[in-house]
């Protein structure tokens, strides 16, 4: 079987929209998370929820960026996917040293073009107006791998995948074993979303787990989960091609894992999430003592963190309370399909700079848990394996395991 390492990395996110300033932000610990901004369609703006926060992208213009057509039969969550995608593909070279049908696109988005559909909709049910002729295209879940399939030229396996807060992880992972097994040279895998509509915050404000002020994972006084949007991508390609160049490598890939609670559909169980992790270590051919950092899933909610807390304890055993452990969701908050991804970019990072990211503003950490959770600075660290956890409602988990590149 063929290693994987990671050569090309791209986002779109709250706290940046290159590389370069997502990886400032998180090892200063610099939040995206804001007031909401006006929300198209609902009264005044006002989206009329409990909570006043959300991680928004700001600074991103699509006319920048993609022709006016594009951005007519797109959704913003697409804008984001295909110029998340061109910054990975073109520090990798991707197209120029792997033929366009070698090259996989997996990408994980579970909401769609969510604020596409809610705008014809209302028409559709205030006015009983016809639905624009685009709306299927920039509504489908699939719209993003479609067209950074179009935009990149790229002709091999394309396809999203849809599990909620695990649709990414999914993605990276389902990619890696394609290239580990020699399907495809390379693969273009990560996320995308744009979600923050009305409708969706309405909907989340109903479920009473987002918080009032803004997440804080792991702390003692946690209340809930910040919404957020944005995109993440990395460039999978063999050991062999990447070295045969001298292509920058990140970080290598060597294990994923993935399980099903078969419980509930919106609360977690530990032992879903545990063999997760497990499955992960398995493929990798690692042992759990090998791992330096965890990147966890930690939306900040009570159920979560603890459940979460409750499935590193039953893998690691004694050794749970002293691996490093961060969520960064209290940076770029929780962007559903998309978080995997970011969350594998901050991995990524962390382990090819050294530097494990603190968990963001966590003045009052939560001693009960028994964690090792890194505060008020970035760790230091040497080469390392990291996991980087996703566990979705659903009861679907989803783990990959990345190891330094030295």
């Amino acid at each position: 079987m063929n290693r994987v390492v990671i050569t090309g990395l791209g986002c779109i996110t709250p706290i940046g929209s290159t590389v370069s300033d997502f990886g400032r932000s998180l090892f200063a610990g610099a939040t995206g998370i804001s007031p909401i901004a006006a929300v198209p369609d609902a009264p005044d703006g006002n989206p009329g929820v409990r909570f006043t926060q959300a991680a928004q992208v700001l600074d991103f213009d699509p006319a920048q960026h993609l022709d006016s057509g594009v951005i007519a039969a797109t959704n913003r969550n697409t804008h984001f996917a295909i110029v998340a995608a061109r910054q990975a593909a073109q520090q990798a070279e991707l197209t120029k040293h792997h033929q366009p049908g070698d090259i996989a696109i997996i990408m994980g988005c579970a909401c769609g073009g969510r604020s596409s559909e809610e705008s014809e909709v209302k028409n559709l049910y205030t006015r009983n107006a016809r639905a624009h002729p685009l709306t299927i295209v920039r509504t489908m879940s699939s719209a993003g791998a479609s067209n950074v399939s179009i935009d990149l030229r790229i002709t091999g396996p394309t396809l999203d995948i849809s599990t909620a807060c695990a649709s990414s992880t999914h993605a990276i992972g389902l990619a890696f074993h394609m290239v580990r097994s020699g399907m495809t040279t390379a693969a273009l895998a990560g996320g995308h979303e744009a979600p923050l509509s009305w409708g969706f915050y309405r909907a989340w404000d109903s479920m009473r787990v987002v918080s009032p002020t803004r997440c804080r994972p792991f702390a003692a006084d946690r209340d809930g989960m910040t919404l957020g949007e944005g995109a993440a991508m990395l460039v999978l390609e063999t050991l062999e091609s990447a070295q045969a160049r001298n292509a920058p490598i990140f970080a290598e890939i060597v294990g994923f894992g993935m399980s099903a609670d078969a419980n509930h559909i919106t609360q977690p169980q530990a032992d879903g999430a545990a063999m997760a992790m497990r499955k992960a270590l398995a493929d990798a051919k690692a042992s759990p003592d090998e791992v330096g950092y965890i990147n966890a899933h930690g939306t900040g909610t009570q159920a979560n963190d603890s459940t979460e807390t409750a499935a590193i304890h039953q893998v690691f055993g004694e050794r749970a309370s002293q691996i490093p452990l961060s969520s960064t969701k209290g940076l770029h908050g929780h962007s559903i399909g998309a978080s995997g991804a970011l969350e594998a970019l901050a991995t990524t990072l962390a382990l090819h700079e050294g530097r494990l990211p603190q968990n963001a503003d966590l003045a009052n950490p939560d001693t009960s848990l028994n964690l090792d959770l890194i505060l008020n600075e970035p760790r230091p660290t040497g080469p390392t394996l990291a996991l980087s956890n996703s566990l979705a409602f659903g009861g679907l988990n989803a783990v990959i395991a990345l190891r330094s590149w030295r």
